[in-house]
């Protein structure tokens, strides 16, 4: 559940041991989610807001319900372990992909940490007051209100003009994304489909999409550390490049996020190097 979480002040969202507790915005209106005892075999669901009533009927998917687990014939001893330990992972499956897209336009060529922060403080900020019992929760932007926002006002969170017209973007495509959602398409036809939204590109479709939709093939091309630790998992190699990634995880074709999460969850981690990237604010220049 914590892929779901951006941060752990995330303003969307609260989770416990007993309770999940997640604000987002649907094609029929804004919606809290509420699954009390969620580990357990019997959770039980609340949902309060105009978009209640439909939200209700995926909410266990969040847990992953929709997903079907498949034993793949792995190719790769770390695959073939991870597979044993981890087998029973479930991609959960939002439904919200304008929620994810939003984050996943602010993570775009920026540190987590940026992202992070830039999130918490666009939603506190701009969000309003999530319907429901829980006073603290917040819904991220509407679409409207983010398409309204000139992209130079988003400079003071940090944000140059590039992620933030591809905001606006995702925020004047809401009726599409609706439609994608309403399309019944598998979840890599999905997945997809955002790169039509200018803006959205493989990387960014692969992360919002891998929780929108559960995506089990969104891989993340373009990002700075997976391409590395498929390398050093499965070839040996510290290093490796996108190409190479997608040619070593072709066996695992359809289910390459769910290997990628595998090898994540054995603590594969490819040896760093050099110093850390240093973080420059915008609203410094």
């Amino acid at each position: 559940m914590s892929a779901f979480r951006i941060g752990s002040n995330d303003p969307t969202i609260n989770i416990s041991d007993q309770d999940i507790w997640r604000a987002s915005i649907t094609a029929h209106g804004p919606v809290t989610l509420h699954i009390h005892n969620w580990r357990s075999p019997a959770p039980a669901v609340s949902t309060y807001g105009p978009g209640a009533e439909w939200l209700h009927e995926h909410a266990f998917e969040l847990l992953g319900t929709q997903d079907a687990i498949p034993l793949i014939d792995a190719v790769h001893a770390p695959v073939a372990d991870a597979q044993k330990l981890f087998g029973q992972l479930l991609l959960g499956r939002s439904n919200t992909p304008y929620h994810e897209l939003l984050h996943a336009v602010l993570a775009q060529r920026v540190t987590s940490i940026e992202a992070i922060r830039q999130w918490h403080d666009i939603v506190c900020t701009y969000g309003t007051a999530a319907p429901g019992p829980h006073h603290s929760l917040l819904l991220p932007p509407t679409p409207d209100e983010l398409a309204s926002i000139p992209y130079h006002e988003f400079h003071r969170f940090g944000v140059e003009r590039k992620r933030a017209e591809s905001l606006i973007s995702v925020a004047k495509h809401f009726d599409f994304l609706s439609r994608i959602i309403d399309d019944n398409l598998s979840p890599s036809e999905a997945t997809q489909k955002l790169q039509l939204i200018p803006g959205v590109g493989v990387w960014t479709a692969a992360v919002a999409g891998g929780l929108a939709f559960g995506d089990p093939d969104a891989l993340l091309v373009g990002d700075f550390h997976v391409k590395n630790t498929v390398a050093f998992a499965l070839t040996g190699n510290i290093r490796g490049t996108d190409e190479e990634m997608v040619q070593t995880l072709m066996p695992y074709a359809g289910q390459r996020h769910r290997v990628v999460r595998w090898l994540q969850l054995s603590g594969v981690k490819a040896p760093a190097r050099g110093p850390r990237r240093r973080i420059v604010s915008i609203t410094r220049l």
